[in-house]
């Protein structure tokens, strides 16, 4: 085998072809490596467009080997190992080749094509410089064709759509260099290292040995074994005195988290956590052959490492202030403030602030991560700033006012209190965030009310309620349609204000409360201990008014927890972050589906109006001919820009997958709801009441609730479900029930060991609204359905079932089909149930 450093582009011109085997896994990067590429890229970038020297990022390694060669015809190489980054790079040409087109730069196009993506004079397969293995072959092609399919539901896709949007943004924020800097910097800045297997050597043992490989040294291991390496006479003691204490009290994880932190407080605020121990040994380089210094770096290490336990620990804080707001970013979660907690603590054991001071200005800490998740701000950057934080404070003024100063800055968007009323009012809060953040952010304002007995909310087990229901029952929409606009349903105006906090609060009694009629739920709330619920109950009746009069209460209550920003007032001229929110949507939305003006507006806390007059003036965002109305049609107001020759919106739709009846309307299984265009990007939306399974075994009495609730509801398909139970269970299985008044039913499997459990469900069956929903959402994180192929195979065997429509553009979310097709297909059902238990046997056994 030989090895050669290598560019991007140099690797994959010329005549030649890379093939991925069937033996590799298909693709399988997630929003997380695309996010960490990027940020790499984007880097560079800047460094670039400054002028700065830009040495170039090492990618990683692709393992090739020679494939078969005909005359006049392309060299073939085998991808034994790196398909992965192979994949993404051509993914993101092909998108940026997409974008310049949507700029006019035609010649630019021709350029990314023709350099990158083909092999320009030949035909057929030998077309495209890489062939990906053939379950991901046909999602592939179509993204490098600029077919209408591209930027399916797939991994493939998602990715495209992943640069898609990451191009768009950046030609939004960037000068008019910023596109061909990217363009430079994917060609010839990411440093790739090509290993070439001799021919006869074997490839599947070559593959096999490097993804067995046992556990790999972490980056604080191999700083450990350089600098003792370097202490041959004072190693022992520095080892038994400093070191071992230090690795003994903070565990490997934190104290990898450690020496990275140490780099970024020294200064150093672009150091990556892959590339610590490079870093730190490019720092002691200087040191070599002076033990005393060394010695003093590593007892440096160790006073750091005592204060970052009081960050992670904060019950080992003195100083009660100061205690109190650790605990309080420790409750909030997340390491993205340690770099600037850790200085502060820094600061106050130097002598240099007080304990007071720091715990001032970790408030603005809680206050500016608090508003920001509120008002739904994007976290792009964030981690960036909190690690500059550390060398770009003034230290010419007290901690707190430093601290307030920098997160002040324009660019940092620390929310006014403006713009934070606003979030309140309107923002979908239950979304926002994650559910322990949205927690906390309602114990705060409970605890705001100072009561004379505070709840114990370590011991209480409190979840977030809606006081107007997720799935409200004809009452409450019938109170509601008291209060809606011209042609706004009372669906449409529950939709709206169901999610905002001024809905949302605590209680322990959720399924008590779930969908009854306020009079009940006054009735439970009365009996609660939080003051925010007694307060909910004093209310005459429970609609939009009282909600947004709540939403204005607690805003006030939440500026005066989390003070704003210096000045306090929103830029003039700054763009709504719900703007940036509606393109970011429209970008994650798979071909094939379609959503509506008032989706859009209940996901970015807007009105569909102005959702409409946006779009209407910025017809070229991508994805802005998927908005239709509610009715599915094509909004008349709809026009793409003078001059373009783009196909009418209703044939371009048609063209990607979207069915219209004959009276123009999209089908309705292919609609996002605003919950699933939350999800597509990561968000972590909790579903509606009926939840999912609780972890205990069968209950005989929720077994009998959800009987009697399919008896009552749908009579027909009775037989045909418990039929079904009844065979899962004699395949191994079991059944499983939620705790709320609609009681779901779960058939479960643990395709795991004793040792190991590995639950599964294909399905949630809600015995009241009469769906049964298909959760990809769950069993794209459970091997073998982590494999898109194997939810695409359980998605077409139950389609063939009459009765069953589930879009394929949906095969990471929650579709679902009608239960009475249980009522005369129970037969057909119970063989997809077969097939899906077999195919969990089998990945056991390969796995063991």
């Amino acid at each position: 085998m030989r090895a050669q450093e290598i560019t991007f582009l140099k690797l994959v011109q010329g005549d030649k072809q890379f093939q991925v085997p069937l033996y590799q896994r298909t693709y399988s990067w997630g929003r997380e490596q695309l996010k960490r590429l990027w940020e790499d890229v984007g880097e560079l970038v800047g460094q670039h467009l400054s002028g700065e020297p830009t040495a170039p990022h090492f990618l990683g390694s692709v393992v090739l080997a020679p494939g078969q060669i005909q005359a006049g015809g392309v060299q073939r190489w085998l991808v034994v190992d790196g398909q992965q980054r192979l994949t993404t790079l051509m993914l993101a040409f092909a998108a940026l080749r997409d974008h310049l087109k949507s700029t006019g730069d035609e010649r630019g196009v021709d350029r990314v094509h023709r350099q990158v993506l083909v092999n320009e004079f030949h035909e057929g397969l030998d077309h495209y410089r890489l062939l990906p293995t053939q379950a991901d072959r046909e999602a592939y092609t179509a993204c490098v064709r600029s077919r209408a399919e591209a930027g399916g539901s797939d991994n493939v896709g998602a990715a495209y759509r992943f640069f898609r949007g990451a191009f768009a943004e950046g030609h939004e924020a960037g000068d008019e260099r910023w596109t061909a800097t990217v363009e430079t910097v994917l060609k010839d800045l990411l440093s790739i290292v090509e290993i070439t297997a001799e021919p006869g050597d074997n490839v599947y043992r070559i593959f096999e040995s490097i993804n067995n490989t046992g556990v790999g040294l972490s980056q604080s291991d191999l700083l450990r074994n350089y600098v003792f390496m370097l202490l041959p006479k004072r190693g022992e003691r520095v080892y038994q005195e400093l070191w071992l204490p230090m690795q003994q009290s903070l565990g490997p994880k934190n104290l990898e988290l450690l020496v990275w932190l140490d780099l970024i407080v020294r200064g150093n605020s672009k150091a990556k956590q892959s590339e610590i121990y490079r870093e730190q040994q490019k720092r002691l380089q200087s040191l070599v052959g002076d033990e005393g210094a060394l010695q003093y770096e590593v007892e440096q290490l160790a006073q750091r490492g005592r204060r970052f336990l009081r960050i992670v620990e904060p019950a080992r804080e003195s100083s009660p202030k100061l205690r109190a707001v650790l605990e309080r970013l420790a409750a909030w979660g997340g390491q993205t403030h340690y770099p600037l907690a850790l200085h502060l603590l820094d600061l106050v054991d130097a002598g240099r602030t007080t304990p007071d001071d720091a715990a001032e200005a970790l408030r603005y800490v809680e206050s500016y991560l608090v508003r920001r998740l509120i008002c739904q701000t994007p976290t792009t950057g964030l981690n960036r700033i909190f690690m500059e934080a550390p060398t770009s404070l003034e230290t010419d003024r007290p901690a707190a006012e430093a601290v307030r100063r920098f997160l002040s800055g324009r660019r940092r968007r620390w929310p006014s209190d403006e713009e934070l009323r606003t979030a309140i009012r309107g923002k979908p809060f239950y979304w926002s965030g994650r559910p322990p953040q949205r927690s906390y952010i309602l114990r705060r304002l409970e605890e705001s009310y100072r009561p004379s007995e505070p709840v114990d909310f370590a011991k209480a087990a409190l979840s977030v309620e809606h006081v107007l229901p997720q799935r409200p029952a004809a009452a409450w929409l019938q109170l509601l349609a008291e209060e809606t606009e011209e042609n706004q349903t009372p669906q449409e105006l529950h939709d709206l204000v169901v999610h905002t906090l001024g809905n949302l609060t605590l209680t322990g009694d959720n399924s008590k409360l779930s969908n009854h009629p306020f009079e009940r739920k006054q009735q439970i709330l009365e009996s609660s201990a939080l003051r925010m619920n007694l307060e909910i109950a004093e209310a005459k009746r429970w609609g939009k008014a009282e909600i947004l009069d709540r939403a204005d209460r607690l805003t006030d209550r939440a500026v005066e927890l989390w003070p704003g920003p210096i000045g306090g007032i929103k830029p003039v001229g700054e763009e709504s972050p719900g703007w940036t929110e509606l393109r970011a949507a429209l970008v994650v939305m798979p071909s094939g589906t379609w959503t509506t003006y008032g989706d859009i507006a209940e996901l970015i806390g807007s009105h569909p109006v102005a959702v409409g007059a946006y779009l209407g003036s910025n017809p070229s965002l991508i994805g802005a001919y998927r908005v239709l109305t509610v009715e599915g049609k094509i909004s008349p107001s709809f026009r793409w820009p003078e001059g373009g020759d783009r196909q009418p919106p209703q044939e371009l739709l048609a063209s990607e997958g979207i069915r219209f009846d004959s009276w123009g309307r999209a089908h309705r299984s292919q609609r996002l709801s605003a919950a699933e265009l939350a999800t597509l990007p990561g968000k972590d939306v909790t579903q509606p009441v009926a939840q999912d399974p609780l972890p205990e075994g069968e209950d005989s009495a929720a077994a009998e609730r959800f009987r009697t609730q399919l008896r009552e509801n749908w009579p027909d398909a009775h037989d045909g479900v418990l039929a079904a139970l009844d065979f899962w269970r004699r395949q191994g299985g079991y059944v499983n029930y939620g705790r709320f008044e609609e009681t779901s039913c779960f058939p479960m499997l643990d395709a795991g060991t004793s040792h190991r459990p590995h639950l599964m469900w294909p399905v949630g069956i809600y015995p009241v609204s009469g769906t049964v929903e298909v959760v990809f959402q769950y069993l794209k994180d459970r091997s073998p359905f982590d494999d898109t192929e194997q939810r695409r195979e359980l998605l077409n065997r139950l389609n063939k079932i009459e009765g069953v429509d589930l879009p394929e553009a949906k095969l990471e979310l929650r579709p679902s089909f009608p239960v009475r097709v249980f009522a005369e297909h129970g037969e057909e059902i119970c063989e997809v149930l077969d097939w899906f238990v077999g195919a969990a046997a089998l990945d056991l056994a390969q796995r063991d």
